[in-house]
């Protein structure tokens, strides 16, 4: 079963501070909010961790909150996109060639420099990723995070939470059932989520495994 966005899913939210789900990532959470109101006192902050545990959603996240506040604010992957912005999301920072992370580098000197902030993200943290040493070196003198994934428990508390939100209770074999044949990022399952609400309501059927399966079945 190929596991993709179905026709008639709901397409997710943009992400928010606010919808993201924090779990164990509280602090850092709380971290980016300070960042995003214009009194932090540390501009520079990486992210850290597995895919699918949350980083794109924060750095997304940020931007959005920051443009909120009137910052001229980007997410991005290409160092040559950051000219003449003062707030920074730079996405995959570990994937860079070597002249990427040079203006990577630069970026960061501009920004330093220029009272600017920089959130980026990467799977390792600083000090075992696999760029020239000085910007590791830059990437790892400000905060420095890991992201935490969401656990199981975690993430089943999340879509039973949804489910009430939409107005009907979550079996826990469906959740369970969801978490083992589905992709396990969140907005995914959010998705698959709000699409059975739907799909039981058109059936007039209630929200069940069979029902589920049903519904994954369509996929293409």
């Amino acid at each position: 079963m190929q596991q993709q966005l179905l026709p008639g899913f709901a397409v997710p939210p943009l992400p928010t501070l606010e919808n993201f789900v924090a779990g164990r990532n509280l602090e850092l959470l709380e971290t980016l909010r300070v960042l995003t109101g214009g009194n932090a006192r540390e501009r520079f902050i990486y992210l850290w961790g597995e895919d699918g545990s949350g980083k794109s959603h924060l750095l997304q996240a940020v931007v959005g909150a920051a443009r909120a506040q009137g910052m001229n604010a980007i997410c991005t992957r290409v160092p040559a996109e950051c000219a003449g912005f003062e707030l920074v999301a730079f996405d995959d920072a570990d994937q860079l060639d070597e002249a990427a992370q040079i203006e990577l580098f630069n970026v960061y000197n501009r920004l330093r420099d220029g009272n600017g902030c920089l959130v980026a993200s990467g799977t390792l943290p600083p000090t075992q990723l696999a760029v020239r040493p000085d910007l590791a070196t830059r990437l790892g003198w400000g905060l420095v995070y890991r992201v935490h994934g969401l656990d199981d428990a975690e993430k089943t508390a999340a879509l039973v939470a949804h489910a009430e939100l939409r107005g009907f209770a979550l079996p826990s074999e469906v959740s369970g059932y969801l978490l083992r044949h589905w992709r396990r990022d969140l907005p995914a399952l959010m998705s698959v989520l709000e699409a059975l609400d739907r799909y039981s309501m058109e059936r007039q059927r209630a929200i069940s495994v069979p029902l589920l399966k049903e519904l994954l079945e369509k996929a293409p």
